[in-house]
């Protein structure tokens, strides 16, 4: 059984406009997972690991619904079927020092 990685935006060019990539192999660990799709796409690689072969600070990767920062890094666990998604860290603000007139609300919201 093939695992799918979820592509983000930033991300495409480096996987033929793809926004999920199938990778038909049973890898037992995310590293494992990463090096077929590295494979695959050669570009991408520095895009998410960095010259340690650690996942970079910026980018997020959650095996289904876990953080793997929290289940093993990249000895985190790969079962069949399993869904991987990149996704990078979102940062900034307005960029000007002006006020944009939103207030956040600890729930979440906007006013």
């Amino acid at each position: 059984m093939s695992i799918t990685f979820h592509i983000p935006g930033p991300l495409r060019a480096f996987t033929a406009g793809l926004s999920r990539v199938e990778i038909a192999s049973s890898p037992a660990t995310l590293r494992d997972a990463l090096e077929n799709l590295c494979a695959a796409f050669p570009g991408i690689r520095d895009r998410i690991v960095n010259e340690e072969g650690q996942v970079r600070e910026h980018i997020n990767v959650f095996v289904g619904n876990e953080d793997v920062r929290y289940t093993g890094g990249l000895a985190t666990p790969v079962s069949a079927g399993a869904e991987i998604l990149i996704i990078p860290a979102i940062s900034g603000g307005g960029g000007n020092g002006r006020k944009t007139g939103l207030k956040l609300n600890f729930d979440g919201g906007c006013r």
